[in-house]
């Protein structure tokens, strides 16, 4: 792909926008098919949403996929349980998953590239993940709702003994929540991109 080219991919069209909306309510909708996993945190559970966005972002450009996660978690403010923190959680860890993924993706666009794309995101999703949660997301929701950090430790550690600590809770209990959830979002992308592209690239 030449450099015109590139550019050229990222411009605005309408087409584009409505194939963008539509995404992003797709991606809105997935995030209520959800199902915990017994080692995380009971509020945190794995969804389907980002498969539209990485869609997105490998059929329209980088840029698209990101707005799409922006639309799917401003239209869960509507719903949301955790004063907005969930959603901005959400949307730095799903932007980062999508925009290192399509970024790297659209340099060479071969199927195996699209697997080292996502693995590539997926690795920097957990690491953002981990950190922001850390530092941010979690004494942030837990000032909110009146939770200590060592709350969340013992919330835990009654589904997974591995967590005795605050430090043990985001190495042993949020770290593989985000590469089992990365996992499967892979997967299902990997298995959907090749029909639904030619539709997105019309």
């Amino acid at each position: 792909m030449t450099e015109k080219t590139r550019k050229n991919s990222q411009v605005f069209t309408t087409q584009k926008i409505v194939k963008m909306a539509i995404l992003g309510a797709m991606a809105y909708i997935l995030m209520f098919i959800q199902f915990p996993v017994p080692f995380a945190p009971p509020f945190m559970k794995v969804d389907l949403a980002d498969v539209p966005a990485l869609i997105g972002g490998f059929a329209l450009g980088p840029v698209y996929g990101v707005i799409i996660e922006f639309i799917k978690c401003v239209l869960n403010l509507s719903k949301t349980m955790t004063a907005g923190v969930g959603e901005l959680s959400n949307f730095i860890v799903g932007s980062l998953f999508v925009l290192v993924s399509s970024v790297i993706y659209r340099r060479n666009k071969t199927m195996k590239n699209a697997v080292v794309a996502m693995t590539a995101g997926l690795l920097v999703m957990t690491a953002a993940a981990t950190i922001s949660n850390a530092f941010v997301i979690f004494p942030l929701y837990g000032k909110i709702m009146g939770i200590s950090l060592q709350g969340f430790v013992d919330m835990v550690s009654g589904v997974n003994s591995l967590v005795k600590s605050y430090l043990t809770l985001m190495l042993l209990s949020i770290v593989p929540f985000n590469i089992v959830k990365g996992i499967i979002e892979l997967a299902v992308t990997t298995l959907l991109y090749k029909k639904v592209s030619p539709i997105l690239k019309k």
